[in-house]
């Protein structure tokens, strides 16, 4: 019974993801799907990357949280649309929060959408929410058993971003066995390696995005 349950919970999650992927597909709208352990910095790397696309592009935000609106306020304060879901407990995003909150919305205006989910490397990783790429973000203060302890949230992203590089003098963290890990987990996933906080590497993730966009939205 309780396999039937989840796959019968699975089945309406997707149902919903579909819908938003062609929601987003038909507005041309691009969605990435960021994901981390709580704390890995995913808040002030989007605060970095909006502030390197928005000459550009239309950026938008929808916000996840289990409580307060404070993450998203610091992406406010840079003029960008950020919609905040509450989960009030729940460990993560699904496809049918994500379905309620899109009419706040003017997708046919916003080119990428990000999606900054709860802060949790279990939960997330099984909920398809229609975005068109995942991303992981570890934080070398985490250390380096992540990556083998949690397989299927590395498993299933399309590119997992090592923040925080400026810390590896004073932690205990191997780029080289990170790669490795990830390399015997999910050999087609991408890897980028930076610092948030200082600018070291944003570059390689931005140009990561352009290309996204460029991909997704050339036909």
């Amino acid at each position: 019974m309780k396999i039937k349950l989840e796959a019968d919970l699975l089945k309406d999650n997707n149902l919903a993801a579909n819908y938003n992927r062609e929601l987003f597909k038909s507005n041309k709208t691009i969605v990435i799907n960021i994901m981390s352990s709580p704390g890995a910095g995913k808040t002030t790397l989007l605060e970095e990357t909006i502030k390197a696309l928005r000459n550009d592009f239309t950026v938008a935000v929808i916000e996840g949280d289990l409580a307060t609106d404070r993450d998203a306020e610091r992406l406010r304060s840079l003029g960008i649309k950020t919609i905040q879901i509450n989960t009030v407990g729940g460990c993560h995003l699904d496809a049918r929060m994500i379905a309620k909150v899109l009419p706040e919305f003017e997708l046919e205006d916003i080119e990428i959408l990000f999606i900054e989910n709860i802060g949790n490397l279990v939960c997330p990783s099984g909920y398809d929410l229609g975005q068109d790429f995942k991303v992981v973000v570890l934080s070398v203060p985490e250390g380096n058993d992540k990556i083998p302890k949690y397989p299927v949230m590395f498993r299933r992203t399309d590119l997992t971003i090592i923040n925080k590089v400026d810390l590896l003098p004073y932690v205990s963290f191997s780029l080289e066995d990170a790669k490795n890990d990830l390399e015997s987990i999910n050999p087609a996933a991408q890897l980028k390696v930076l610092s948030a906080k200082t600018g070291e590497g944003l570059e390689g993730w931005v140009n990561w995005i352009k290309e996204a966009y460029i991909q997704c939205t050339k036909h």
